[in-house]
């Protein structure tokens, strides 16, 4: 197991984030103190396999030290949100490092496709990781957002936007992502707007240039 780990840790690092997307929903219906706590718990395990991740595929010799310099903070304001729920400021700047820290953990998977023309079946595997490692990562920028700008989103057919929460711009961030359509939950203020244009255009460009490189890089294999 460890030496199947250590072979493909991007593996690791998507299927953690696919377990998340099911697991989070029973922690979203929870109450009170308990959801926070189980939010904290989530946030910390998913902040320790993407450090692994990172730590097995880094490209060049300063990824592994920015993302100790980012993920220490994060470590910290993660469990800082468990104990003040309401402070707004420590909700803002922990969001905020959450995006920067997925983001570069999505430039650094970026970097180690990219290494060599030859595809390994660990680099496969971070094709997917690398998409909900930025998908993660604009969640958490939307969530920084909507503090700064408050009622940027709003779920169709509400009345007056609200607060949405960080489950609900995960799943804003997927489909747009994925180009796959709007979903119900949109940006009605024109700052939200803009970033998620700026989804739009990377998830655009990520299939162009990533998947497609790969995927004529593992037909060229086979033909030869």
């Amino acid at each position: 197991m460890r030496r199947k780990v250590a072979e493909l840790p991007c593996a690791l690092l998507l299927f953690a984030q696919l377990a998340a997307l099911v697991a989070y929903p029973f922690v979203e219906t929870r109450a009170g103190d308990v959801r926070e706590t189980g939010r904290a718990i989530f946030g910390l395990i998913g902040l320790v396999v993407l450090f692994l991740a990172v730590r097995a595929v880094r490209a060049t010799p300063a990824l592994t030290w920015v993302a100790v310099l980012l993920g220490g903070p994060v470590v910290l304001l993660t469990v800082a949100e468990a104990v003040w729920t309401d402070n707004q400021t420590l909700a803002f700047w922990s969001a905020l490092l959450h995006a920067l820290f997925y983001l570069y953990t999505g430039y650094g998977l970026l970097r180690y496709m990219f290494a060599d023309n030859w595809v390994t079946r660990d680099e496969l595997y971070a094709t997917g990781a690398t998409f909900t490692v930025v998908a993660w990562g604009f969640a958490y920028l939307y969530v920084a957002v909507q503090i700064l700008w408050p009622h940027s989103f709003t779920i169709y057919g509400e009345a007056d936007p609200g607060t949405r929460t960080w489950f609900e711009l995960l799943y804003l961030s997927i489909t747009t992502m994925t180009s796959t359509g709007l979903s119900d939950i949109i940006a009605v203020e024109p700052h939200a707007r803009a970033f998620v244009l700026l989804q739009q255009i990377a998830g655009m460009l990520y299939v162009a240039l990533v998947v497609a490189r790969l995927v004529g890089l593992t037909i060229a294999r086979f033909r030869q």
